[in-house]
């Protein structure tokens, strides 16, 4: 399914049919449209009364969330097409939204500098606040969860000071440590995205910026940086891919520019580093046409010393 947000303030689910031709069909609309009254009250009540900035799907209870300029969040029931919870999430607007798909936690950010955690009382059909986290003033503008098998989990933030916040979270008390910050983007850092380990993050600087995480520890490193776009960088997705031993992924970039692209990138093993790998990143940097150069030049000279 396809969920599209519109200036109405209403939501489209779609379904999509892949074949020769690739066929989408709309299934609803969310509030539902009630056919014997032209203004419903329960319907306009349902509404969202700004822009729908962001959404979230949670598969396990089939759980659509919207987030609003209106600071709002509201909860979606897809099976029945019913709003089972809107409450009141921040001071200001919020930007960005995303879930847990392992315990059903929710995550919002927003222009008051605040990342907040909520829990739903199923029973309820309810939501709690449960963590509150600030540790800058600047509007956060994007979260992203990055969860592992083994049980590693870190929520990062982007912030219009430019900054990426982290935090990890404890395995015994569940909460969220402040872990640090990633530095590197001169403007505002407008949308993060997670493929595996890798962070990616996008921003009013134009450029989008390659993230790797040591396994284990806190810390990151700035593998890349994707220059390409001749504005802010508003929206990415990846996508992990393997072809004869080589780990590659495709990041999608969308722009204020009005363009869409696609690129690859191939980042080398732990094995390959260690084993000539200074001769492998000089060859990696040289055959990669979408990095950088002024970012390559001194990451090169700085390999050197």
């Amino acid at each position: 399914m396809l969920f599209t947000s519109h200036r109405d303030s209403r939501i489209r689910v779609w379904n999509f049919t892949a074949s020769h031709n690739l066929t989408s069909k709309k299934l609803c609309s969310l509030p539902k449209r009630t056919s014997f009254l032209l203004f419903s009250k329960t319907e306009t009540t349902h509404l969202h009364k700004d822009t729908i900035s962001c959404m979230a799907y949670y598969h396990a209870q089939d759980l659509l969330y919207t987030a609003s300029h209106d600071k709002t969040v509201k909860a979606w029931r897809i099976s029945d097409r019913k709003c089972v919870d809107s409450f009141l999430a921040h001071e200001d607007k919020v930007n960005s939204i995303t879930v847990n798909q392992n315990d059903g936690c929710l995550f919002t950010c927003s222009s008051d500098g605040t990342v907040k955690i909520w829990r739903c009382l199923y029973r309820e059909n309810s939501h709690t606040l449960t963590m509150t986290l600030k540790f800058q003033t600047s509007p956060v503008n994007a979260v992203v969860l990055s969860s592992h098998s083994d049980g590693e989990t870190f929520l990062y933030s982007g912030s219009s000071d430019g900054t990426i916040n982290f935090w990890e979270k404890e395995r015994v008390s569940y909460r969220y440590n402040h872990g640090g910050f990633l530095q590197g983007h001169r403007f505002g850092v407008l949308c993060l995205a997670v493929v595996e380990r890798l962070v990616l993050s996008g921003s009013e600087d134009t450029t989008v910026r390659i993230w790797r995480k040591e396994e284990g520890g806190c810390y990151h490193e700035c593998l890349a940086v994707l220059d390409g776009h001749r504005g802010p960088v508003r929206c990415l997705a990846g996508s992990l891919e393997m072809e004869n031993m080589d780990m590659s992924f495709l990041v999608y970039s969308g722009s204020l520019d009005q363009s869409f692209k696609v690129w690859r990138v191939k980042v080398m093993l732990a094995e390959e580093e260690n084993n000539g790998g200074d001769l492998k990143m000089n060859k990696l940097y040289e055959m990669s046409p979408v990095l950088s150069p002024s970012w390559v030049e001194k990451k090169l000279q700085a390999s050197n010393y």
